[in-house]
């Protein structure tokens, strides 16, 4: 990895960057001497994540509240800021379930904003663009585990859809401009930095399972509800990919430096971002009770729309293209994030 010298004053714009991945790869980003700038609207962030951010690395992001979704907005932003150079594009809406409810919210918030971002982009002699993408492109994909080459199954969501939308308009974009780009496809991310400074904190009732167990054990949330105990699965629950929040920033700067440093083969690589390891959720409330010491209450209740049965990654190509490889293993995840929901409660 590049040093901080190589990215001295080196601009990058970070979308969402006061979220769960956006905050920590901030932290990542000005651990390796970039300059970040975050655009934010505060939708399901607080700005207080801004200090965690100074707590750990010691200095300050510039942040702006600025709604994507506003065009002139966005257009004034990139007059002021003529000097980013890359972005990395984490904001948009991410809730399966209130996808299907408002799929019209999901697709103004989830393209039109990617579009606006790629117009002042395209207008550059060169840029790179480090999209957050999502294995919900696979939809239930036909074998396990997953590889890049997986055909692209119909969208089981609105959500779904518009990280597959996405990115198509980012392939067809960088075919006639200047920009070279990376789709990350990540699987389930978990836990927080280890320093407990930032972390998961989802607004309202969690939609993601490690934030409903950690505010289970803590007391806040009653029982944990697991959707589901009849698939074809080891014990009838639903598999998925857990990876450590720290070690997907850190894929994020991988793929940056991969793009500044010309490494890239094509104008636009798609790299799996999982452990390769799959775990029900049975298992991962196990190894909860494990880390936490805590019993979790949990009842079974019907499926939820919208789940696949299985999605794990294969990560070779990530492993040894990107040269990127997850660190932490399950457990890691779950106690670091029940370090931070003690505490946030604390």
């Amino acid at each position: 990895m590049g040093g901080a010298r190589n990215h001295k004053n080196m601009k990058i714009l970070v979308t969402g960057g006061l979220g769960f991945i956006g905050s920590h790869t901030v932290v990542e980003l000005q651990n390796e001497g970039f300059d970040v700038v975050i655009i934010d609207n505060l939708s399901n962030s607080t700005e207080s994540v801004l200090d965690g951010i100074v707590a750990i690395t010691g200095k300050k992001p510039v942040f702006e509240n600025l709604d994507l979704r506003d065009k002139p907005k966005v257009q004034d932003f990139f007059s002021r800021h003529s000097d980013v150079s890359g972005v990395i594009h984490f904001a948009a809406s991410k809730a399966v379930g209130e996808s299907v409810e408002n799929p019209l919210l999901y697709y103004e918030n989830n393209i039109n904003t990617l579009v606006y971002l790629l117009q002042e982009l395209s207008e550059k002699q060169e840029a790179q663009f480090i999209f957050s993408s999502s294995c919900t492109v696979y939809g239930q994909a036909e074998k396990m585990p997953i590889t890049e080459d997986a055909s692209i199954q119909p969208a089981m969501s609105p959500y779904g859809n518009t990280k597959q939308i996405g990115e198509e308009i980012i392939q067809d974009t960088a075919k006639v401009t200047n920009i070279n780009a990376i789709l990350l496809r990540y699987f389930n991310p978990i836990g927080s930095h280890p320093s407990a400074e930032i972390g998961e904190l989802p607004i309202g009732v969690p939609q993601n399972l490690v934030p409903f167990i950690t505010q289970t054990g803590i007391g806040l949330r009653e029982k944990l509800s697991v959707f589901g105990d009849d698939y074809p699965t080891s014990d009838g629950t639903c598999v998925r990919d857990y990876i450590h929040v720290v070690d997907l920033a850190k894929a994020h700067v991988v793929a940056l430096q991969r793009l500044i440093g010309k490494g890239n083969t094509e104008k636009v690589e798609t790299f799996n971002v999982g452990t390769g390891t799959g775990s029900t959720v049975l298992e991962v409330i196990n190894a909860f009770e494990k880390v936490s010491g805590k019993k979790l209450p949990y009842q079974i209740v019907g499926r939820r729309e919208g789940d696949v049965i299985s999605a794990y990654a294969n990560t070779d190509k990530a492993n040894n293209v990107l040269g990127w490889k997850a660190q932490s293993t399950l457990e890691d995840g779950l106690a670091s994030a029940w370090k931070w929901e003690q505490r946030v409660r604390s």
